[in-house]
């Protein structure tokens, strides 16, 4: 794990004890810090102490306490490490943070803290509302095909501080939502990326502005000569190059424009527009490592793609089967409707809209749609007059209809534009049932 000797002798406070929340218990015990944990979850509790027993350090008496701390006087902790998935708006240890005069960070803040004392490094940084996950994979895999030692870790779900430290020369790479840097003040990236603004998250910042004003903190935090990539498809991220250029910073900007026409055909777990969109941000922060272009090109040609994110499952009789159960809303889906030419589309779940307007672009590429889950008979009726539609209900009987309606070079393409509450635990288990139903074909 991530240990540093600055945060020896003090204490901190540690609010959600899921995977980034245990970690950073972990190594602030293992640094010589005490920490008071807490997690409304019994058996996260339990699983801490257990894996705390487990490490090979001497605790006194004090080192570890499982207490609320809502309940508890937070003068004099040197940190107030919450979950990115606590609502600063609206959950009461903000308030009682600041007026204990405790700073609220996160995991990603500790590892800023810690990074004077690891071998010498560098950190790129990905945010943005669409496509940062893969953005973030793709940036990681191009390193590793270049031999160079890296680290990939924040929002993608690996806990940072978690992982063994990186020798000298190394680069972690670190996907970053909204949230994580609203909890972090010196993260000071050696390379930034923005990929785009959307609205999103919008209960938890005051309007749209303040969302896009949480991304830009992103870059309020390098240091002069250090490389910022900003895509300018929106106007949101456009005023974003706008000010950091205006702060003394144009020579640092590489902005990435929509539209650019690039030549995808031999990175196959990269189609789709949005696909050209991440990769020419991926180049460009690459390139700012300075990696050579044909190490770049091979990581392009052999990156595999992320489960649930536009995967090629299987190809069967010619009908290639692509799982983007990550797509949980239209927005989200749109870019696998643009990325196939003749598509059997399987979409529904739990709506976050009552509006397919989002994917009228990709509509021409629709052969067939086959609507499943609680929002089935709305889609279907969104969906009739602009394409054949079979109301298919379950998840099963849609890829057993379109595998038998696909013919060879069309697409079997799950992209729901829904959540999945209503028939799966999370869209990585509605993927996984994809997967099982495209196999039980035969």
């Amino acid at each position: 794990m991530i240990t540093s000797p600055a945060w020896r002798g003090k204490r901190f406070a540690v609010l959600g004890l899921a995977r980034s929340g245990a970690a950073t218990v972990r190594a602030l015990l293992a640094s010589g810090a005490g920490v008071l944990a807490w997690d409304s979850n019994e058996a996260a509790r339990e699983a801490l102490a257990d894996a705390v027993q487990d490490m090979s350090i001497e605790l006194d008496a004090v080192s570890l306490e499982f207490a609320d701390p809502l309940t508890a006087d937070l003068t004099g902790f040197a940190g107030m490490v919450v979950s990115p998935g606590v609502p600063l708006n609206r959950h009461p240890i903000a308030p009682l943070a600041r007026a204990a005069g405790v700073p609220l960070i996160g995991d990603i803040e500790l590892f800023a803290q810690a990074r004077a004392d690891l071998p010498a490094h560098r950190v790129v940084g990905i945010t943005g509302t669409n496509g940062k996950s893969t953005t973030t994979a793709l940036i990681h895999h191009i390193i590793e095909t270049a031999g160079i030692p890296t680290r990939l870790g924040g929002n993608i779900g690996l806990p940072i501080l978690g992982q063994e430290p990186l020798p000298e020369g190394g680069v972690y790479v670190l996907e970053l939502s909204s949230y994580q840097i609203d909890l972090t003040h010196s993260l000071d990236c050696d390379v930034a990326v923005l990929l785009n603004i959307t609205p999103d998250h919008l209960d938890r910042y005051d309007g749209f502005e303040g969302y896009a004003a949480s991304k830009a903190r992103l870059f309020a935090m390098q240091t002069k000569g250090h490389a910022a990539i900003i895509g300018i498809g929106d106007a949101a991220s456009a005023n974003i190059a706008r000010q950091v250029a205006l702060a003394g910073r144009s020579e640092d900007v590489t902005k990435i424009a929509p539209g650019v026409c690039m030549d995808q055909s031999r990175w196959p777990a990269l189609q789709g527009p949005h696909n050209a969109q991440n990769a020419l941000a991926a180049i460009a922060a690459c390139e700012a490592l300075g990696i050579d272009r044909a190490a770049i090109d091979q990581g392009l040609e052999s990156f595999p793609g992320l489960p649930h994110r536009m995967e090629r499952i299987a190809t069967r009789n010619g009908v290639l089967f692509v799982n983007d159960s990550k797509a949980t809303n239209p927005e989200s889906t749109a870019p696998a409707l643009a990325a196939f030419p003749r598509i059997h589309w399987i979409l529904g779940g739990v709506a976050k809209t009552e509006s397919l307007e989002a994917c009228r672009p990709g509509f021409g590429h629709v052969v067939r749609a086959y609507t499943i889950g609680e929002a089935g008979p709305l889609f279907a009726r969104l969906l009739e007059g602009e394409m054949p539609v079979e109301q298919s209900g379950t998840l099963e009987a849609a890829v057993r209809a379109a595998a038998a309606n696909a013919q060879p070079g069309e697409a079997v393409l799950l992209s729901p534009a829904c959540a999945s509450f209503d028939q799966f635990r999370d869209f990585e288990h509605r993927g996984d049932a994809f997967r099982a139903a495209v196999e039980a074909l035969g």
